[in-house]
């Protein structure tokens, strides 16, 4: 592996790493904003799991998949991990649809967007693409 491609790696795991191990090990807000997602998923499929539970194992998935993607092992599988993870992460973290007030539903949407790009950027490396 290049020096290159391993730095780029390290780039784009490293913070997942690092945010979904403090997911993982204090939860703390996160829980209550994952709630009113949580709980309309419950009202069509039973999830036996509390809120915080599922949290702590959304940090860790994000964690999980980070190492892989900066160890250049399994490096698409753990973007496809981190992927699936973001999904939910980004409509419970980031709701600016609900946000009444314009300066606080604006921070949200360019969080949004964020993470949607790297969301974009995740499901590149899962594809493969770049992979010689």
């Amino acid at each position: 592996m290049s020096l290159f491609r391993a730095a780029t790696r390290a780039m784009t795991g490293v913070p997942y790493i690092m945010l979904g191990y403090d997911a993982a090990t204090e939860p703390g807000g996160r829980v209550g904003q994952a709630a009113p997602l949580l709980d309309q998923a419950r009202a069509v499929v039973p999830i036996p799991l509390d809120n915080e539970t599922i949290v702590r194992a959304n940090g860790a998935a994000m964690a999980v998949g980070g190492a892989m993607i900066a160890s250049g092992v399994g490096a698409r599988a753990g973007a496809g991990l981190i992927a699936a993870s973001l999904v939910p992460t980004t409509a419970a973290g980031h709701p600016f649809w609900k946000i009444d007030d314009p300066m606080q539903r604006k921070m949200q949407k360019v969080q949004f967007l964020k993470n949607v790009s790297l969301l974009g950027g995740l499901l590149i490396i899962a594809a493969g693409a770049g992979k010689r």
